[in-house]
């Protein structure tokens, strides 16, 4: 399974971004896609996710209401639109999906660069 990443760069806060992740491979038995960042010094953090059969959204508390995850099944692509950014969101924001059944194995994308200026 591959990851591309697309989509980041510079914005203002209080401004808008959109990242978007295109799953190619073996991709038939996709559980779900979701966004992590990381900034340097730091873990890498949860952001999003949706479930691929259902698209049940799942959100961090700290982007909740202002992030939106949604998802192309048709082109095996997952979107996080990010809006009222700030510049704590500014980080390297991977693509992360889930592939499998009982056992699930775990892909990532190459990630991409999201600054959020004061």
């Amino acid at each position: 399974v591959q990851l591309q990443a697309s989509g980041g760069g510079l914005v203002q806060a209080g401004g808008s971004l959109r990242v978007s992740c295109a799953a190619s491979g073996r991709t038939w038995n996709l559980y779900d896609m979701g966004w992590f960042r990381q900034v340097p010094g730091k873990e890498r953090e949860f952001v999003a996710r949706i479930t691929w059969n259902t698209g049940t959204t799942y959100y961090s508390d700290v982007v909740k209401g202002r992030f939106i995850i949604s998802r192309d099944n048709a082109k095996n692509t997952v979107s996080l639109q990010m809006n009222s950014l700030k510049p704590e969101d500014t980080a390297v924001y991977y693509c992360k999906a889930k592939i499998g059944g009982v056992t699930t194995y775990d892909y990532w994308g190459q990630g991409t660069q999201v600054t959020v200026s004061s």
